[in-house]
């Protein structure tokens, strides 16, 4: 099914969208590994601090009732797996491997859905968009 979405994708944001011009994508393959560290480095610590408070904060989202706690607790969830991706995925967007691409657009997956559970639609929509037409412009620069 992800490979599915993937080529439906493919289809619209990298061959039927208008195209990057190829030195704004050799920007963005060779510089995005060095600002996704940067970014990486600089919000570990506050994620850090998201994710304990967040977590001992879990029994008490429950109060406000079932519903708003689940979804706290899956978007503390989703965070944690965003943010352990792209760390897992930095060391291949260096050596231009696919398979890193492949873990970034995972990432993207994981923000629509937690963005849908959060009720934030603008994020949902403009963010998405944005992220699959850079991700699938740019797909063609990995191996």
């Amino acid at each position: 099914m992800l490979a599915q979405l993937e080529r439906l994708l493919e289809t619209y944001f990298g061959e039927k969208a208008p195209r990057l011009p190829d030195g704004i994508k050799e920007f963005i393959v060779n510089f995005g590994p060095w600002i996704t560290l940067l970014m990486i480095v600089a919000t570990l610590p506050a994620m850090l601090a998201i994710l304990g408070l967040g977590t001992m904060a879990i029994p008490f989202s429950y109060l406000g009732g079932f519903q708003f706690g689940l979804r706290h607790t899956i978007s503390i969830l989703l965070t944690g797996a965003t943010l352990i991706l792209d760390v897992i995925a930095l060391p291949g967007l260096f050596k231009r491997k696919l398979s890193a691409w492949k873990l970034i657009f995972y990432v993207s997956l994981i923000s629509v859905v937690q963005n849908a559970l959060t009720v934030n639609f603008s994020s949902l929509v403009i963010g998405s968009l944005i992220s699959w037409y850079v991700l699938f412009q740019i797909k063609k620069l990995y191996r």
